[in-house]
This record gives C-alpha cells, sequence and structure tokens, in this order.
C-alpha cells in the first residue's frame, strides 16, 4: 500500500495499517529530521504540533471554525487536556494521526486522538474543547448540524 501524506485516509487503509478501530478522520505524515532531539528520537512537544495540525483540520472539515480570525467563527480553546507517549518515534518512520469526537455538550465536546506507526499506537491525547465567542467573552454553542456529524460519523455520546 502507498501510504498517501496530507490525505484524509478511508476506513480500510486504516484498517490496513493495523488502526482500530478506523477514526473519522486519520491523515499520515513522515518524521523530519528537525522534530528529532538530542536523544535522535521525536521531541515530546512534536507529538502536540501533530495532534493540533489533525484538531484544526477535524474542526474545518466538521464546520467548526474556519481559522479566519473573524466573522461568527468562535474560538476553540482546549480545557484540558492528556497524553500518553507509549513507544518512542525516530527519524523517517511513518505514521498516521487520528481524531474523532466521543462526547459533547452544549458548547464543549472531547476529542480522542490517537498517533500509530508500523501498526503499533504510538501516542494517546485526549482533551476538552471548548467553544467560545469570537470576542472570548461568552461560550458558543456547537451548532445543531455540526452535532449531527458527531453523532452519525464519529458515534459521540451526548453529555447532560
Amino acid at each position: 500500500m502507498t501510504l498517501l501524506y496530507h490525505t484524509p485516509l478511508s476506513a480500510e487503509a486504516q484498517s490496513d495499517l493495523g488502526i482500530t478501530p478506523p477514526a473519522p478522520l486519520a491523515m499520515a505524515d513522515r518524521v523530519r529530521f528537525s522534530e528529532l532531539d538530542v536523544l535522535n528520537h521525536v521531541n515530546n512537544a512534536v507529538y502536540m504540533h501533530w495532534f493540533e495540525r489533525l484538531r484544526i483540520r477535524y474542526t474545518q472539515d466538521w464546520g467548526l471554525s474556519r481559522y479566519m480570525g473573524s466573522g461568527g467563527d468562535p474560538r476553540i480553546v482546549i480545557r484540558s487536556g492528556e497524553i500518553h507517549y507509549r513507544q518512542e518515534m525516530v527519524m523517517d518512520e511513518d505514521y498516521v494521526v487520528t481524531c474523532g469526537c466521543t462526547a459533547f455538550r452544549n458548547t464543549s465536546f472531547t476529542l480522542a486522538q490517537t498517533l500509530w506507526s508500523g501498526g503499533t499506537l504510538r501516542a494517546t491525547f485526549h482533551c476538552v474543547l471548548v467553544l467560545l465567542t469570537h470576542d472570548g467573552a461568552a461560550r458558543f454553542p456547537i451548532p445543531d448540524p455540526v452535532k449531527s456529524r458527531f453523532l452519525a460519523v464519529d458515534g459521540a455520546r451526548p453529555d447532560a
């Protein structure tokens, strides 16, 4: 299988790579030299960058924000997050980052993100994101079409 970088991977492609269960959004890339630390493995902070890059794409694709800096788009901020580093990554490894909503409320939602390489789970990141008005003064409600997509595509559950 030829791995396509920076292109959403189908559920079938994810399964072929050993990613189970497949996620609503997954994209591949390769470890670069600039992402290594003095121990010659990927710096811990880089994982957060990889997760962020896919999280931004996810919120754009799901219709939450275009990140244009103006207009009616909400600000999306991380309220809390927890990362688990399971196995180191090294130069030239292909990897896949996944993203999907697991639960949502009126103005916040929980994302589960994973990082896979060679069919092995390398890291996980779970975070709660909060939507704020453009000026940050108040909470912003998750639009109904996005909630519907969370339910239908992600299999998320509404939290009370």
